[in-house]
């Protein structure tokens, strides 16, 4: 079981409180081939681990950019797994790479979501000028994304916010 829980508070009281506050686990089998976190990119810009599962390459589940860009897939847990769906990962690792903000991001990806198996995206633009904006979507629910107010969230494999056991 894959699993996000963050808190989120773009302008917080005390001046040495966080304004994002991300744990996350990645639940996969050990034997999917992953490199360690590491910078890559143009620039070595950007921070995550990258998928090295054959046909999935590049592919990633947690990364930020010193752009201040930060997006976190979990999959959404689905009786069975269309095999021929195109690579989850790859929502994360195009979203850190373009100059699209978080909301454009997402909706361009609800108008694509049907082409993937089930999953969640958090997309973010962290930045102290612009504010703060963190959204959420996920092709199991909802067919727009939304811009998440400031507070505490859980993520799991099934929709934002969703009890899970």
């Amino acid at each position: 079981m894959c699993i996000i829980f963050f808190k989120f508070d773009p302008r917080p009281v005390s001046k040495n409180a966080y304004r994002l506050i991300l744990a996350a686990n990645r639940d996969e089998f050990y034997s999917r081939p992953s490199k360690l976190a590491d910078f890559w990119g143009n620039n070595n810009e950007i921070l995550s681990g990258l998928d090295m599962e054959e046909g999935k390459e590049g592919g990633t589940w947690l990364g930020i950019s010193t752009r201040g860009k930060l997006a976190a897939l979990t999959n959404y847990l689905q009786p069975q797994l269309d095999w021929q769906a195109r690579g989850r990962g790859e929502l994360v690792t195009h979203f850190l790479t373009t100059d699209v903000d978080s909301l454009s991001y997402l909706k361009k990806v609800s108008m694509e979501g049907h082409l993937y198996n089930g999953f969640n995206l958090i997309a973010a633009d962290l930045s102290t000028a612009k504010g703060d904006v963190i959204c959420y979507y996920g092709n199991r629910g909802e067919p727009d994304p939304i811009v998440l107010t400031p507070g505490t969230y859980g993520l799991s494999n099934a929709l934002l916010e969703t009890p899970w056991r």
